[in-house]
């Protein structure tokens, strides 16, 4: 029955993209869809996108593992939404145009800030693309039965073709009512799953956290702070580190912010971004009942035996509750569930090959010796999407049978220690510079990458990506204790160091525009060209 759900789901959503594909050469059309989403139906593909396949079956798997921790990591998720919604979501709107580069150049044009937004969104989302296509594999030999190499690897090509054709057939607008799909399916089945889990337990949270307890094995530790970060030499500090990448990473990510850039105005992009935080803030829940629910259920031992990461916890826990008994009903439920991950994992890699390949062929090809016409820009980005995406499912298949969750989580250091820092200095400090922009791109990128090879999720434990080795120089789970704070000082560093000439001449040109950017006023300085037209 899964296969069959799944090649039906297959067929509808490439048809959606078909579909919605641009009727003429028009980047407008292709980039943000003309801005027709409702903001409701922005808002959810928003949450579809920022939601990613390795978001919730990773915070399942730990919420199940060590309980109060994960708890805390679904409740970060959730406040980094709510941190875009208040402080980026409408500087991002008012600034940007296509991509992130178009919010960064807004204020210092140039081709040099375009190149360095392109290659942080690259290095930030490749990563990240790489851990779910190798998931998807796996998942899918674990839906179906299958445990061959051969099997998984087919997968992974398949599956990333797919994905591939969403981003470049359907462009903005077809990758967004994918993710709507998306969103409410995997609402929708986790709450029945949720419901189903809390039944079982006559609707008591405490008898449920108490057999969870018993089911993970470690006792009273499970439903206290610091389990996971039991072996760390500062326990405390590195849940924070952790959290606080979360909270920055996963608020800056360019397929995320894509999305600001497709609302009509101000009060749309508010009215979005609300319901956005409401389908995550559900999401929080859910993961949680769920989560508990297979700790008590299944057991950590089992959930572990099938994958140490606890990355299968979702559908274990969700094939629990409903029941041993075979029956019609029982396996039209778990096939919903089953079906809500699969298209999470198609709809969360086609955003961000859409997100790549927009700022390749938007911020890099389109600004250089010969600028391209609309047309040709629009085939660039069809190109760039695809060779980002071919490209990610060849590593996929390289690095499939390793523990990919460092990539995972490098790609929310690089959102929080680069990303980040770049955007709010951009949006709301007068005085930052082009060369305070690419020393917080370039050397937070380069702090990420550096102390990410020393954390024990590389090394130096049974669970890390090379257990047989030992090079865990840097004692903490993420680089954000250390990376974050320097991807903000080189910013202010950068931007000190300036000469007063150029400082005081980029000052006039953020100023402005200033206006526009925090306001969306209409006034506009002599010569600046409308915001749908704009070209830096």
């Amino acid at each position: 029955m899964s296969l069959v759900a799944f090649t039906a789901v297959a067929t509808a959503t490439l048809l959606v993209s078909v579909v919605t594909s641009p009727d003429r050469d028009d980047l407008e059309e292709f980039y943000t869809g003309f801005g027709s989403l409702t903001p409701l139906r922005n808002g959810l593909a928003i949450a579809g996108d920022y939601l990613s396949a390795a978001s919730v079956l990773a915070t399942t798997g730990i919420i199940a593992l060590v309980g109060y921790d994960g708890v805390v990591l679904a409740l970060s998720t959730a406040l980094s939404l709510m941190l875009l919604m208040f402080l980026l979501a409408e500087p991002l709107r008012n600034a940007g145009r296509f991509t992130m580069g178009d919010v960064l150049a807004r204020r210092m044009p140039g081709r040099a800030a375009r190149m360095a937004a392109c290659a942080a969104a690259l290095t930030a989302l490749v990563p990240l693309m790489i851990v779910q296509l190798a998931g998807a594999g796996d998942l899918l030999a674990f839906l179906l039965g299958f445990n061959s190499t051969t099997f998984k690897t087919a997968s992974v090509l398949v599956l990333g073709a797919l994905m591939i054709s969403y981003a470049t057939i359907g462009g903005m607008k077809g990758t967004a009512l994918i993710q709507i799909l998306k969103i409410v399916t995997l609402l929708g089945s986790g709450a029945v799953a949720a419901a189903l889990i809390l039944h079982r337990f006559d609707w008591d949270p405490g008898a449920l956290l108490a057999a969870a307890a018993r089911g993970s094995g470690a006792g009273r530790a499970y439903l206290t702070s610091g389990l996971q970060f039991t072996g760390s030499c500062a326990p405390r500090l590195d849940m924070i580190s952790s959290e606080l990448t979360v909270v920055l990473g996963g608020a800056a990510l360019p397929h995320v912010t894509m999305r600001m850039y497709t609302a009509r105005n101000a009060r749309a992009i508010r009215r979005s971004m609300s319901w956005a935080v409401l389908s995550v803030a559900l999401f929080v829940p859910i993961v949680s009942v769920i989560g508990f629910g297979a700790a008590a259920l299944v057991g950590a031992a089992p959930i572990t035996a099938d994958n140490a990461q606890g990355n299968t916890a979702f559908l274990l826990g969700a094939r629990a509750a409903f029941g041993e008994a075979t029956s019609v009903t029982r396996s039209l439920l778990f096939t919903t569930v089953t079906t809500a991950i699969f298209l999470t994992l198609l709809a969360s890699v086609a955003g961000m090959i859409l997100a790549c390949g927009n700022s390749l062929a938007h911020d890099v090809l389109a600004y250089g010796k010969r600028q391209l016409t609309p047309r040709g820009e629009l085939k660039t980005a069809r190109i760039a999407a695809l060779a980002v995406g071919v490209l990610s499912v060849l590593l996929a298949t390289v690095v499939q049978h390793h523990n990919l969750q460092p990539l995972a989580t490098l790609s929310f250091c690089l959102g929080a220690s680069a990303l980040a820092p770049a955007l709010v200095y951009s949006l709301f400090w007068r005085r930052y510079t082009r060369t305070g922009l690419l020393w917080t791109l370039l050397g937070g990128s380069a702090a990420c990458l550096i102390l990410m090879t020393g954390t024990n999720m590389v090394s130096g434990s049974p669970t890390s990506a090379f257990p047989d080795h030992d090079f865990n120089w840097f004692p903490f789970m993420t680089t954000g204790v250390v990376s974050i704070p320097l991807g903000f000082l080189l910013g202010w560093l950068g931007t000190v160091l300036t000469s007063p000439r150029k400082a005081a001449e980029q000052r006039r040109q953020y100023e402005a525009v200033e206006g526009w950017i925090l306001a969306g006023a209409t006034a506009r300085p002599a010569g600046s060209p409308p915001r749908a037209a704009s070209r830096h």
